[in-house]
């Protein structure tokens, strides 16, 4: 082992361990090289387990990162349904907003919302969603000059303007921000409370909105919400990935909005 190891270094110039003593240490080259090399070693057990038994049976540890609000409200489920059909599956999710780095950070597969273009990524899009202007019933549209109190995610200026559309057409409601919280699931506990009005994804306002909890405004004008499901372009996808598309394909095979809300819980 020890003449191997110092074989691959002199093959890389590099030095992987520190020697001293009886004890072992990884360099920072060393670990890098492991961070890096381990999913693809991984791959390539899983790949020869598979065909020494004769089948395609997903085993081997999976590496999801999904985004907070649709692991709030629906990856609890869809990771318990997954984890029922494929025993054999280790399933880790991870909730974070941020892009991850796939393969840095060794994930097999990241559900993004809207993500930024990536060249060394592929995927697409298995759900839409559409953001509406929701309010307790009851609560009074702005008069001239007075704009409404609103529930907003994160920060907002003094005043805005939210552009929505209706079965009336197209009108333009101001709004005065009365509260700044920075989950999607605490503007909706607050819209329930009264607090004032919110832009909400349909989704997470269909439960309410079906019993008279909160009632529409309308359809907020912009670019439509797609979740996708991303994994790296350069790598064969494994037969645990694969299993895991299907399982979302079966969870939502239109991907529609009405779909994520039935699926979501109240």
């Amino acid at each position: 082992m020890s003449r191997r190891v110092s074989e691959l270094e002199a093959s890389l110039d590099l030095r992987l361990f520190e020697r001293g003593g009886r004890a072992l240490k990884l360099t920072e080259e060393g670990r890098a090289l492991y961070e890096r090399t381990g999913v693809l070693l991984a791959d390539l057990q899983e790949t020869a387990s598979t065909i020494a038994s004769g089948g395609h049976r997903p085993r081997g540890r999976l590496r999801i990162s999904a985004p907070l609000l649709f692991s709030q409200t629906a990856m609890g489920k869809l990771a318990a349904g997954f984890a029922l059909k494929h025993p054999d599956v280790r399933l880790e999710v991870t909730t974070e907003d941020r892009a991850v780095d796939m393969v840095e950070e060794a994930y097999d597969l990241v559900i993004r919302v809207n993500p930024e273009q990536d060249e060394s990524l592929v995927g697409r899009v298995f759900l839409r969603d559409r953001l509406v202007v929701v309010g307790r019933p009851g609560t009074k549209a702005p008069t001239e000059g007075l704009p409404i109190p609103a529930v907003v995610r994160g920060t907002a200026g003094a005043g805005e303007t939210w552009t929505v559309t209706t079965a009336l057409g197209r009108s333009e409601i101001e709004v005065r921000p009365a509260l700044s919280l920075s989950s999607m699931i605490m503007v909706r506990d607050a819209v329930r409370m009264g607090v004032g009005i919110a832009r909400l994804p349909i989704s997470l306002v269909g439960h309410d909105l079906a019993a008279g909890r909160l009632v529409s405004w309308g359809d907020v004008e912009g670019p439509e919400i797609a979740l996708w499901t991303l994994y790296p372009s350069r790598r064969l996808l494994s037969a645990r990935v694969l299993a895991f598309l299907d399982h979302l394909k079966e969870a939502f095979p239109q991907g529609t909005p009405e779909e994520l809300a039935s699926y979501v819980e109240v």
